[in-house]
């Protein structure tokens, strides 16, 4: 595998990391929002990822081994981002009927989003995408000493 081809995929990486990131800012902005509406709520946000390994790599037939299709090398395989869904949990509903909010029965409704599953969702983001960002940094010292071998002659 080239060393080039490491740096894609620890690209991939950081930045799936950083749209895991991103949602996860956003849950924990709206995680106190208050609605009249169970339709009208918001609803936590996740991200889809899948190994990108339709729009980057085939098998070889002889040996089952994930190949790139210009060089036949063993190949890698980066992160794609598919979407980002909505979660399916249902949303908090609150009796208060002194509320601005309240509905003519006396309810709001509140975020289905679980403040400390999105620290720790966060913390886990921020510890892969520094992951990725060391695993770039290696591969470019590997390229830098790979470089510096042809200076010594």
């Amino acid at each position: 595998m080239s060393v080039f081809r490491i740096l894609d995929i620890a690209g991939t990486a950081m930045n799936a990391e950083s749209v895991r990131l991103n949602a996860t800012a956003s849950n924990l902005a709206n995680a106190e929002a208050v609605s009249s509406s169970i339709d009208t709520v918001y609803k936590a946000r996740r991200p889809l990822f899948a190994a990108a390994m339709d729009e980057a790599m085939r098998l070889n037939q002889e040996t089952g081994e994930a190949v790139d299709p210009k060089s036949g090398e063993p190949y890698g395989i980066g992160v794609a981002l598919k979407g980002i869904v909505e979660s399916d949990a249902p949303a908090i509903r609150e009796y208060n009927p002194n509320h601005p909010l309240a509905d003519s029965e006396g309810y709001i409704y509140r975020p289905n989003v679980n403040p400390v599953e999105e620290m720790t969702d966060m913390i886990s983001a921020s510890r892969n995408y520094q992951t990725a960002v060391q695993v770039a940094s290696n591969a470019k010292s590997m390229l830098q000493a790979t470089l510096r071998l042809g200076q010594s002659s």
